[in-house]
C-alpha cells in the first residue's frame, strides 16, 4: 500500500518551508459571541494572512517545493480569487511568471488582489469546465507548472499548518470547524488536528447551494455540483477524489447553511469581532448561529478563511 500523500510530517515540513513567507495569524474571542453560543469560540483569523486569505500557505509550500528549473516557464492556476492571488504572490517571491485563470464573475476585490501581486489575469466563463480548459491550454502552450487550488498534496499540507498554530495556542480545543469548497483546507486541517488530537470533533460546513461535500459525505460516493449558487464564492469548487478521501477519513460531520444564514453570520462577525471577512469565512459560524450544531460547553476553533471582499457590493 502506498504511503499517504498528506501526513502530519508533511504538514510539519510545510510549516518549516513557509516560515517567514506567511504570517502566524491571531486568534480572537468575543464574550458576546461566546454567550450567544453557550461555549468558547476561538476564531483563527486568516483574513489577516498575506494576501488576505489562508491560500498563501498552500501556494507558498507548493512553489517553494519546486526547483527554479522546474519553474522556468512559470506557473498557471485557475481560481475564483484567493488562490490566484496567493499563487501570484508566491510566484513573485520566486521571481517567476504567474498566469491566473479567473471566472468573469469574480469580485472586483479579488481581480485587484491578483494583479497587485503581479499575476496575469485571464477571464473565462464562470464554470469549472471553462476554468480547467483555459488552464490546460496554457500548460500545453507554455510548459508552465500547474498549481491546483486544492487537489495537490503540497497545497493541502500548506493549509494544514493552520491547525498546528491553532492547537499550539488553544491546545484544549474540543471542536474545530472549517468551511468546505474544494476541500483542500478541510483535508489539511483535519489531517493535522486528528493526528495531534484524535478526540477533537471535526466539522465541515458548506453552503446549501454548493453542497457536494455534504451529499458525498452522506452517501459515501463522490458527487459533484453542476451549478453551484452561493454568495460564498470561494466555496463553489467541488471535492476531488483526494480531498474527499481525506475528509471521509478525518472529518466527523458535514453540515450545510442557507444564504440567509451566511449573510447574517458575516454581518455578526463584522459587528462583534470588528474585522472584515468575506462570505466564505462566515460559513462555519453560520452553523453555530443557526443552532445546526450544539457547541454548548465546548471549546470551538473556527477558521476565518479570508477577508477579500468587495466593499462596494456587500451582501446586506
Amino acid at each position: 500500500m502506498a504511503p499517504p500523500e498528506v501526513t502530519l510530517q508533511s504538514i510539519q515540513a510545510a510549516r518549516e518551508r513557509i516560515a517567514g513567507r506567511v504570517r502566524r495569524t491571531p486568534v480572537l474571542e468575543s464574550e458576546t459571541l461566546n454567550t450567544l453560543a453557550g461555549g468558547r469560540l476561538y476564531f483563527k483569523c486568516e483574513n489577516f494572512q498575506e494576501g488576505g486569505a489562508f491560500k498563501a500557505r498552500g501556494a507558498a509550500n507548493a512553489l517553494f517545493s519546486l526547483s527554479q528549473e522546474a519553474l522556468r516557464a512559470g506557473v498557471v492556476t485557475h481560481s475564483s480569487g484567493n488562490h490566484g492571488a496567493a499563487v501570484a504572490r508566491a510566484a513573485r517571491l520566486r521571481g517567476v511568471r504567474a498566469r491566473i485563470v479567473m471566472p468573469e464573475n469574480s469580485s472586483a476585490a479579488k481581480f485587484e488582489a491578483v494583479r497587485s501581486f503581479g499575476g496575469e489575469v485571464f477571464m473565462c466563463a464562470p464554470t469549472l469546465a471553462a476554468r480547467e480548459a483555459m488552464a490546460e491550454q496554457f500548460i500545453r502552450d507554455t510548459g508552465a507548472v500547474f498549481i491546483h487550488p486544492y487537489d495537490d498534496p503540497r497545497v493541502i499540507a500548506g493549509q494544514g499548518t493552520i491547525a498546528l498554530e491553532l492547537l499550539e495556542e488553544v491546545p484544549e480545543l474540543s471542536w474545530l470547524m472549517v468551511p468546505v469548497g474544494g476541500g483542500g483546507l478541510a483535508s489539511g486541517v483535519s489531517t493535522a488536528a486528528k493526528t495531534l488530537r484524535p478526540s477533537i470533533h471535526m466539522v465541515g460546513v458548506e453552503p446549501a447551494g454548493a453542497d457536494d461535500a455534504y451529499r458525498s459525505f452522506t452517501s459515501g460516493k463522490l458527487t459533484g455540483n453542476a451549478h453551484p449558487e452561493t454568495v460564498a464564492d470561494g466555496l463553489r469548487g467541488a471535492l476531488s477524489m483526494r480531498t474527499f478521501g481525506l475528509i471521509r477519513e478525518h472529518v466527523d460531520e458535514v453540515v450545510t447553511v442557507s444564504e440567509t444564514a451566511i449573510v447574517r453570520a458575516m454581518r455578526t462577525l463584522w459587528q462583534h469581532l470588528k474585522i472584515i471577512i468575506e462570505p466564505s469565512s462566515a460559513v462555519p459560524y453560520a452553523a453555530v448561529l443557526e443552532n445546526l450544531v450544539d457547541v454548548r460547553d465546548q471549546r470551538v476553533g473556527i477558521i476565518l478563511t479570508g477577508g477579500n471582499v468587495d466593499l462596494d457590493a456587500l451582501p446586506w
